[in-house]
């Protein structure tokens, strides 16, 4: 029998159980367990250096699988990185389809490769928009405003540092799975009320040239059909987002915010030109920075419907 607790939980089921079932307790220790036992401790144990990046050696492939598989993220440095720019994105899309990332996001800011500039503007059509800017970026996933149900979310992501800023500039980093294990942990039914279809919602937005991204709605945590694996669609801006208005879902999303900047688990960087972060879209936030030279901070993004392939 299907209880009210298990409303949310995925439709299709693991062999030997599934973690994500709150009604399947058994299952959910036993993978927790090895989930805080395997993950990192520090971003240096998450590190992998690529020698050529549009052709990593099964190595270096086998590095990077490991890491995802206990952090759902690595960071990579590239001991050769092409000089010109249109060189190194088609490297990076050529990186991101060694793991089975092909389906890259059509998102309005990026260029026919479908890799977008991370960089201040000063006008067009990225002006105004937190990213193109030298301010602070809360915790959040990347995407959560285009979700378009579990089969059609943002599900990973490549980010490559071009060029660092003067100061500034940092991440911290969490795996979804480590932030749904401390809900899960204080309580249950923080996990209920963020699997809820409505428990999220991001509003519409009218840009300047008229074009309209309309309202999007949807859980916090979510499971994907096809492979069971955990997704998650989160910001902690406090402007243009609104919570479902009861609660639990009140109480669910103070633990996180709580959470994402208390937890032991979270990883703290500030990338270096050739380096970048590959991940199956974990939580992430960004440190506000300063750039004197005229050719500032430069970062470029990938974000893909798939996840990285387990056995890359």
């Amino acid at each position: 029998m299907t209880t009210a607790r298990a409303r949310y939980a995925p439709s299709g089921r693991r062999p030997g159980g599934d973690p994500f079932d709150l009604d399947d307790e058994a299952s959910y220790r036993a993978w927790r367990d090895v989930k805080l036992a395997r993950y990192p401790a520090r971003p240096e144990d998450l590190v992998v250096e690529i020698r050529d990046p549009a052709l990593p050696s099964a190595s270096e492939r086998r590095a990077i699988g490991e890491r995802c598989g206990r952090a759902n993220a690595a960071l990579y440095v590239f001991t050769q990185t092409p000089q010109d720019e249109r060189s190194l994105r088609r490297d990076l899309i050529a990186f991101g389809a060694a793991f089975g990332l092909t389906a890259i996001e059509d998102h309005r800011s990026a260029e026919a490769d479908g890799v977008v500039s991370i960089e201040v503007v000063r006008d067009g059509g990225r002006l105004g928009y937190i990213p193109y800017t030298d301010r602070p970026i809360s915790w959040h996933t990347d995407g959560y405003y285009n979700y378009h149900g579990r089969e059609r979310s943002v599900r990973a992501m490549l980010l490559h540092c071009a060029r660092d800023a003067d100061a500034g500039g940092e991440n911290r980093l969490l795996d979804p799975e480590i932030a749904y294990v401390r809900l899960r942990d204080l309580d249950p039914g923080h996990i209920e009320a963020l699997m809820h279809p409505q428990a999220m919602r991001i509003p519409a937005n009218v840009e300047a040239n008229g074009a309209v991204r309309p309202e999007n709605v949807g859980p916090v945590f979510f499971v994907h059909p096809g492979d069971g694996a955990l997704g998650m669609r989160y910001t902690a801006r406090k402007r243009n987002i609104s919570w479902r208005d009861d609660e639990r879902t009140r109480r669910a999303a103070a633990a996180l915010e709580q959470i994402l900047e208390t937890d032991p688990l979270v990883l703290r960087l500030r990338m270096q030109p050739g380096q970048g972060l590959i991940c199956n879209n974990i939580l992430h936030d960004r440190t506000g920075f300063v750039s004197s030279a005229a050719a500032g901070r430069l970062l470029y993004r990938i974000r893909y419907h798939g996840r990285i392939a387990a056995d890359a």
